[in-house]
């Protein structure tokens, strides 16, 4: 009996050291993996502030927290099941279905470069309003999901001759640890005024440097507005570079490897930075040339048949116009409440 019971305790320790291995390995492909991607993780980063400029400050972390469930749920119930499914079954399918979410990010980008060129000069007073926070925080959601999508499949790419298991925990392990730091550092970022302004309260250096961070925070928050933009055309233009490249259309991503390759060898040390740099701007002004035959795509057909129709309504209650009678669901809706009960 004795001897059994040993036995038993011995395979239990040979399982738990196998399982403490698996772990480490699989610990270490994801962190292999989660470098791989820490481009896209700026990126997003510098994207999601923007989305809770113009909170109050007491919503802001509410807000923050919203968004970072819709990442984890975009990860885990759609983009982890739809590329281990396409990597499994169907792999040719995945850089198209990318380069879709690519024109997606140049197009948020270059309508936002759009809106801030064309009403520049219309703000005022008026259009002071408050945030649909709902709206608000479906928008962050879905930039999220082109993001997150582009980690994953880097991350996925990295451990993509590892058996399907395998590939599950670790993209897994990838998502749970990026979300957890691109929100944590996006909580950060969004309440730095309020420590400088508790830091402004106290004596000394210490206030001098709590009112510097609060009068800081207002411009690195425009920045990173800036960054986000530039992000969504240099994230969006890079993966389209890239998918036509994969798709074997050569010619325009083999011409923008030879500039940042010449700019590589003319600038000796700095080479690295300059070529990055090329690539980069290089992928960023394709996806502002994506982005904007987008918007004007858009304008043309869905927002102006939007336009029209609001238009239209408004005119007809200009007019006086008798609107179409409520269905009878609304207007049991509307109807009071306080009847006297019959009978």
């Amino acid at each position: 009996m004795a001897g059994g019971l040993v036995a038993l305790l011995d395979d239990v320790a040979v399982l738990a050291r196998a399982a403490a291995a698996s772990i480490d390995d699989i610990g270490a492909a994801a962190a292999k993996a989660g470098a791989k991607a820490a481009g896209v993780v700026v990126d997003d980063a510098a994207v999601t502030p923007q989305y809770v400029r113009s909170l109050a400050a007491e919503r802001e972390l509410p807000i923050i927290k919203r968004i970072a469930v819709g990442s984890l749920r975009n990860k885990f119930f759609i983009i982890l099941p739809a590329v281990l499914l396409l990597s499994q079954f169907v792999p040719w399918l995945l850089t198209p279905i990318l380069m879709l979410g690519g024109a997606y990010l140049c197009y948020e980008g270059a309508e936002k470069v759009w809106a801030k060129i064309a009403h520049h000069g219309a703000s005022g007073a008026g259009e002071e309003k408050v945030q649909d926070e709902t709206r608000l925080v479906s928008g962050a959601v879905r930039t999220d999901l082109i993001l997150s999508a582009e980690i994953m499949v880097i991350s996925l790419n990295e451990v993509i001759d590892e058996a399907f298991w395998s590939r599950l925990a670790i993209l897994a392990v990838v998502a749970v640890v990026i979300t957890v730091l691109v929100y944590g550092v996006v909580a950060l970022i969004v309440k730095m005024d309020d420590a400088g302004l508790r830091l402004s309260q106290r004596s000394g250096a210490v206030a001098t440097f709590g009112r510097g961070l609060v009068r800081a925070m207002p411009v690195v928050l425009t920045v990173l507005t800036v960054v986000g933009t530039a992000a969504m055309l240099w994230v969006g233009g890079h993966i389209l570079l890239l998918g036509t490249n994969e798709l074997n259309l050569h010619f325009l991503y083999e011409a923008v490897h030879h500039v940042e390759v010449a700019a590589h060898d003319a600038t000796g040390v700095l080479g690295g930075l300059v070529g990055w740099l090329v690539n980069t701007v290089a992928s960023a002004i394709l996806g502002l040339i994506v982005g904007a035959l987008v918007v004007l795509v858009m304008t043309l057909t869905l927002h102006r048949r939007t336009s029209k129709a609001a238009a239209a309504a408004a005119t007809t209650r200009a007019d006086g116009t008798i609107p179409a009678p409520p269905s009878r669901a609304a207007r049991r809706l509307d109807a009071p409440t306080d009847r006297a009960p019959r009978g």
